[in-house]
């Protein structure tokens, strides 16, 4: 088998390639300067010449806030790029995986969120994700739409680092706790993306680590696992007013995962730990 991922660079698509790597599965990460995703007859002809079984895709336009403003761009790489990358697909008769977001839903209520539950994206960056999910389902049959959230990884910036970071210089952050969710370690994200790789159970799944928590619980969680001593304020997200509505509710159902017979992802506070200990905490 061979697997092409896309958003080498990113702290998915890292840890995707290091897992395949790891089962000795033939693979190749791609990044913008040789997989651009907006040249679309550059990125058709490289799919093409290295035939994958299957096609991975974690790239992705992700500034939330700047889509906003540069919704264009945001669409051409969420969207549109994902429409054209289904379509080499098929034409190649290789596998989707195609990585999307808690952002697809309104974020509202208190409810676990269900793959067919209602869809409203309440920016700009949700809205081109979800876009994107409705091309690759037109087009293709083999696919699995793998939706995620808070995600953290080695290779990139995340909550967890800009915490670490910000416990430097201060003595008292404050940080939002009405917003809910369940952190994903992008290690533990890999091994399930690798498992649906290796399957043919397509559909649309929700895949985090298990347990939820407010941005607050996990930044106290974080200095508590680091021996960090500092004060955490909650607050509420009106306290950081951003470009973009964030959902206060993010939370997913993975049952769809037990249906399939996918093992779901570990705890978010052992996630932690094993992070931390990755990055030498």
């Amino acid at each position: 088998m061979k697997v092409l991922v896309t958003g080498y660079t990113g702290q998915l698509g890292f840890d995707v390639v290091r897992e395949l790597k790891a089962r000795n599965i033939e693979c190749i990460g791609t990044t913008r300067n040789e997989f651009s995703l907006t040249d679309t007859e550059r990125m058709k002809s490289f799919v093409r010449e290295y035939k994958p079984d299957v096609i991975i895709h974690c790239a992705a336009y992700t500034a939330v806030d700047k889509a906003e403003d540069e919704v264009d761009i945001c669409r051409a790489v969420n969207t549109d790029a994902t429409k054209h990358l289904s379509e080499v697909c098929k034409e190649i008769d290789a596998k989707m995986i195609y990585i999307s977001t808690d952002y697809v839903f309104p974020g509202d209520g208190e409810a676990f969120y269900e793959p067919e539950d209602k869809k409203a994206p309440q920016n700009v960056y949700g809205q081109t994700k979800l876009d994107g999910e409705l091309a690759v389902q037109e087009i293709l049959d083999k696919y699995f739409i793998v939706r995620i959230s808070w995600v953290f990884g080695s290779n990139g910036k995340n909550f967890i680092k800009t915490m670490l970071n910000l416990a430097k210089n201060h003595d008292k952050l404050t940080v939002v706790n009405d917003q809910v969710g369940s952190p994903t370690y992008t290690v533990d994200l890999a091994k399930l993306l690798c498992d649906m790789a290796l399957s043919d159970k397509y559909g649309v799944y929700h895949a985090t680590n298990e347990g939820i928590c407010s941005w607050y619980d996990f930044a106290c969680e974080i200095f508590k696992q680091a021996g960090i001593k500092i004060n955490v304020e909650p607050v509420p997200s009106t306290a950081f007013p951003t470009k973009a509505i964030r959902p206060h509710n993010s939370r997913m159902s993975k049952k769809c995962l037990d249906e399939a017979g996918f093992n779901r992802l570990p705890a978010w506070q052992d996630a932690l730990v094993r992070y931390l200990q990755e990055l030498n905490m």
